[in-house]
């Protein structure tokens, strides 16, 4: 009996990352975009009630995410806990940033993470085609393409 479902040409040819490094990653980039607002409106009008600033997290959370993923092959979070978002077909680079604003607004609604399929990929990754990877997969995958 195999370890892994068998693969079929809707799933990714490759290992994603646990659900438990993912999770660990966006409370990281939660934690950054929070520190990020409370520098910029104080910590007293962050826990002020009924302030915009909590809303202004989210913004900093979808766009440093967005950002990053595109410029850098993954948020502030995936980075810091050696996880990449790679396109699903394993090669080539994440051209276009609209599917990743897509895929972060998407995390952001919360449900998208928890909806996924055998292969890792969660609803946010197939609206934007992309999966989450380890490190040592991304070396292969940018080094010999799946």
């Amino acid at each position: 009996m195999p370890d892994q479902p068998p693969r079929t040409a809707s799933t990714v040819p490759f290992p994603t990352a646990s659900w438990g490094r993912r999770t660990l990653a966006i409370f990281v980039d939660w934690i950054a975009s929070t520190l990020v607002v409370i520098l910029f409106v104080g910590l007293e009008e962050y826990g002020e009630p009924g302030s915009p600033a909590q809303l202004y997290t989210l913004v900093v959370f979808v766009v440093e995410a967005t950002l990053f993923t595109w410029l850098l092959g993954g948020s502030f979070g995936k980075i810091a806990t050696g996880l990449r978002v790679v396109p699903a077909a394993g090669r080539g680079r994440l051209a276009n940033p609209l599917p990743l604003l897509g895929r972060q607004v998407a995390i952001a609604l919360v449900i998208p993470p928890l909806v996924f399929r055998s292969d890792g990929r969660g609803l946010h990754d197939l609206l934007a085609g992309t999966a989450t990877v380890t490190m040592p997969v991304y070396r292969k995958l940018t080094t010999t393409g799946v």
